[in-house]
């Protein structure tokens, strides 16, 4: 059975290399210059490849969501760990939300008055906060 997947999956993964050479192939018998300045060129070559990126990110995505969620399912000791692992992360993403500065910044350094884009500025200073705090957890774990 495995010999029979194995096969399988390497003529999937030989058709989507070939589909991708073909769509370089014709990117680089176009030329670059003509693709910077003719924008109908561009959607008849380059939108296909990008859709084509696209739709085997999703592919992807949903695999490897599916297969996680059987194994969880099959190992309730994989999903029991998984779940503290979450909120573990949560618990930091509530710590760098509640260290987080929700002042909108001009580009000289004063903040706003108002608070114009305060929620957008809470939120960009809790990626940064909660970056810095998995960073530190990280170089402290080494």
């Amino acid at each position: 059975m495995n010999k029979k997947i194995s096969k399988i999956l390497t003529l999937v993964a030989g058709l989507i290399s070939l589909i991708g050479f073909y769509f370089f192939i014709r990117i680089l018998m176009i030329g670059d210059e003509v693709l910077e300045t003719d924008v109908a060129l561009q959607n008849s070559v380059l939108s296909p490849f990008i859709y084509f990126a696209q739709i085997l990110l999703i592919i992807t995505i949903l695999i490897s969501v599916v297969f996680s969620a059987l194994n969880m399912v099959k190992h309730p000791q994989v999903l029991k760990r998984t779940l503290i692992g979450v909120g573990a992360l949560l618990v930091i993403l509530v710590i760098a939300y509640s260290f987080a500065d929700d002042g909108a910044v001009m580009s000289m350094g004063k903040v706003l008055p108002d608070g114009e884009a305060g929620s957008i500025s809470k939120w960009v200073s809790t990626g940064i906060n909660y970056s810095a705090i998995l960073g530190i957890i990280g170089f402290g774990a080494f």
